[in-house]
C-alpha cells in the first residue's frame, strides 16, 4: 500500500494512520450506525430487515477513526447507549432507574471495542492493527454475552440476523466475525483484494492474514451433519400458556387440550408454573390419561432456597427427570444455579431442558447438545406486563438455536409468544401474546444427531487475543508516562555557546 492509494492516510514504514473524523463526520457515522441498529431489531416481521445490521457494522467500523482514544470510547458509549436503551425499554419498568446503569453497562462494550481499536491503529498503523477489527469486536461480544456476571447476550448481531445465516456453519458470533470482516475489507481494501495481498508486508503480517482467510474459511465453510440423510422420529407436543395460575386451574386446561388434542406425546406448562413440587393432581391426571407433563416449580434447597426447575412426570404419575435453572436472572428472586445438567433418555430421544433465559445462553445449550440432544424444551416465564416488544426480542433466540445446532425447540411461554421451531430454524407453530390459556400445539421430527456449530472455538479464542491486545495497550500507555531516566545526561548551559569560533 502506498501514498497514493490511500485516501487521507499518513504512510509510515507499512503503516497507515488514517486521517481522524470531524465532529461532524463522527455524529453522521453515529447516526447511521443507530439507524441501521434500530431497523434491523424493529422489522421482527421483516426477516430481510436484519440485513440492515451490515450498516451498524459499517459505522461501528469508521468511528473508532478518532484523534485519540478518549474520544473514539465516548462515541462508542454514545452508540451503543442509544441503540439498547430504547429496544430494552422495558427494563425501566422492571428496575426502575436502575434501568439507566444497565444501558449504560451494555453500551460500555461497544465503547471498549471502538477505544481498543482506536488505540491499535493510532499506535501500529492501520495496516498493522486492521485485522483487530472482527476478532475484538468477536471477542468482547462474547465476553459480554456469556463469561461474566451480568452476561447477557440479546441484540447482537447473530440475533438480528435471518436464522439461515446460522443454520450455513458460522454460528450467532461467527456470524458477527464474518460481518465485521467483511466490513473491514470493503472499507480499507475496496481497491480489490487482490491489490491488499500485493502490498508489501512482513513476514508476521503475511502469517496474521493467513491464520484470518483460514479462519474466515472454517467459519464460513456450510456444516452438513450426517444425521439429515438419517431416519428422525416424530414426537407431538401440546403447550398451555397460563401466568401464575391457581392450582386448582391446573388439571382442568389440561382437560381442555387433552380433549382437542387426543393424540399428542408431551404436555408443557411453562416456567414458575408451581409454586413448590409437583403435587399430586397433577401426578394423578398423567396416570389417568397415560401422558407425559413437563412443568415448572421449584425444587426445595434445604429451608430456605431452591432451585427453578423444569420437572418430567411420567405416565406412572412419578418425576421421571428434573432439570434446574443454570443461569437464574440476575437481581431477581429466581432460585439457586443448577448443580449440573443431563438430557432425559426419552421414548422418543434424548431431550435436554432449557429454563426460559437458558437458551440465552450457548454454554448452557452447548453442554446438552454435547451429550446428544436431539431436541430442547423450553418452558419459558415472559410476564405480559414487560411490553410486546421484549416478548418479540425473546422470540428471536429459539430460531437462531434452532438453526446452529440443527434440531428443533419447543418453547412455552407464560403469557406468549410461544414458539415451535423446526430444526431448520422455521417456525412451524405460535401462540400469541397476550395468550393466557391459549395452545401451542406441533409435531416436531428429531433428527439422530447434532453439531456444534464452528464459532464455538472461534468466539473464545477472540476473546483471548483482545484480552492480550488490552493489556499490551495498557501496558505501553502506562511505560510511556512513566518519567525519562534520571541517568540521561544534561546539556550544560556554556556548552550552548560553545562550538566553532567562526559561528561567532
Amino acid at each position: 500500500m502506498n501514498a497514493q492509494n490511500v485516501e487521507g492516510c499518513k504512510v509510515i514504514g507499512h503503516s497507515t494512520k488514517p486521517k481522524p473524523l470531524t465532529w461532524k463526520q463522527s455524529f453522521l457515522w453515529l447516526a447511521l450506525a443507530v439507524a441501521c441498529f434500530h431497523a434491523a431489531y424493529t422489522s421482527i416481521h421483516v426477516p430481510a430487515a436484519g440485513l440492515m445490521i451490515v450498516g451498524y457494522a459499517l459505522a461501528l467500523t469508521q468511528l473508532p477513526n478518532q484523534p485519540n482514544v478518549r474520544r473514539a470510547f465516548y462515541f462508542g458509549l454514545a452508540t451503543g447507549f442509544l441503540c439498547y436503551a430504547p429496544q430494552l425499554w422495558f427494563f425501566f419498568k422492571i428496575f426502575n432507574v436502575a434501568a439507566i446503569v444497565l444501558w449504560l453497562l451494555l453500551a460500555f462494550w461497544v465503547g471498549l471495542f471502538t477505544a481498543i481499536v482506536c488505540g491499535s491503529i493510532r499506535r501500529w498503523g492501520l495496516h498493522r492493527a486492521v485485522w483487530l477489527i472482527p476478532v475484538v469486536w468477536t471477542g468482547l461480544e462474547y465476553f459480554r454475552s456469556e463469561l461474566y456476571y451480568l452476561k447477557f447476550s440479546w441484540l447482537n448481531i447473530g440475533y438480528a440476523l435471518p436464522p439461515i445465516f446460522s443454520f450455513l456453519g458460522a454460528g450467532m458470533y461467527g456470524c458477527g466475525f464474518v460481518i465485521f470482516a467483511m466490513v473491514t475489507v470493503l472499507l480499507y481494501y475496496r481497491t480489490s483484494l487482490i491489490t491488499f495481498l500485493s502490498t508489501k508486508m512482513s513476514p508476521v503480517e503475511r502469517i496474521l492474514l493467513a491464520i484470518v482467510i483460514f479462519v474466515l474459511f472454517l467459519v464460513l465453510l456450510p456444516g452438513f451433519a450426517s444425521a439429515k440423510s438419517r431416519p428422525r422420529v416424530s414426537l407431538s407436543l401440546v403447550g398451555v400458556q397460563l401466568e401464575f395460575p391457581q392450582a386448582a386451574v391446573l388439571p382442568k386446561m389440561l382437560n381442555l387440550a387433552f380433549a382437542q388434542h387426543t393424540n399428542a406425546d408431551i404436555f408443557v406448562l411453562s416456567e414458575y408454573t408451581l409454586d413448590g413440587p409437583v403435587p399430586e393432581p397433577l401426578k394423578a391426571w398423567c396416570r389417568a390419561h397415560s401422558r407425559v407433563l413437563v412443568v415448572g416449580g421449584k425444587d426445595p434447597v434445604g429451608t430456605n432456597h431452591y432451585c427453578n426447575t423444569a420437572f418430567v412426570v411420567g405416565t406412572n404419575g412419578e418425576i421421571v427427570f428434573q432439570q434446574g435453572k443454570c443461569v437464574p436472572i440476575q437481581f431477581f428472586n429466581d432460585g439457586l444455579p443448577a448443580r449440573s445438567q443431563k438430557v432425559w433418555d426419552s421414548p422418543w430421544g434424548r431431550i435436554g431442558f432449557c429454563v426460559c433465559y437458558d437458551l440465552s445462553y450457548t454454554r448452557v445449550t452447548d453442554e446438552l447438545v454435547g451429550q446428544g440432544a436431539q431436541l430442547l424444551i423450553v418452558p419459558t416465564m415472559d410476564v405480559e406486563d414487560w411490553s410486546r416488544h421484549e416478548h418479540e426480542l425473546h422470540t428471536r433466540v429459539a430460531p437462531v438455536r434452532a438453526a446452529e445446532y440443527g434440531i428443533p425447540i419447543f418453547r412455552l411461554a407464560s403469557s406468549g409468544i410461544s414458539q415451535a421451531v423446526a430444526a431448520n430454524s422455521e417456525v412451524i407453530a405460535e401462540a400469541p401474546m397476550p395468550g393466557t390459556g391459549n395452545f401451542l400445539v406441533a409435531k416436531l421430527w428429531l433428527p439422530s444427531h447434532a453439531s456444534l456449530p464452528r464459532d464455538r472455538w472461534l468466539a473464545p479464542l477472540c476473546t483471548g487475543i483482545t484480552a492480550a491486545v488490552t493489556a499490551l495497550l495498557l501496558f505501553l500507555t502506562w511505560r510511556n508516562r512513566q518519567p525519562s531516566s534520571p541517568n540521561v545526561a544534561r546539556v550544560r548551559p556554556e556548552a550552548l555557546h560553545a562550538g566553532n569560533p567562526a559561528e561567532h
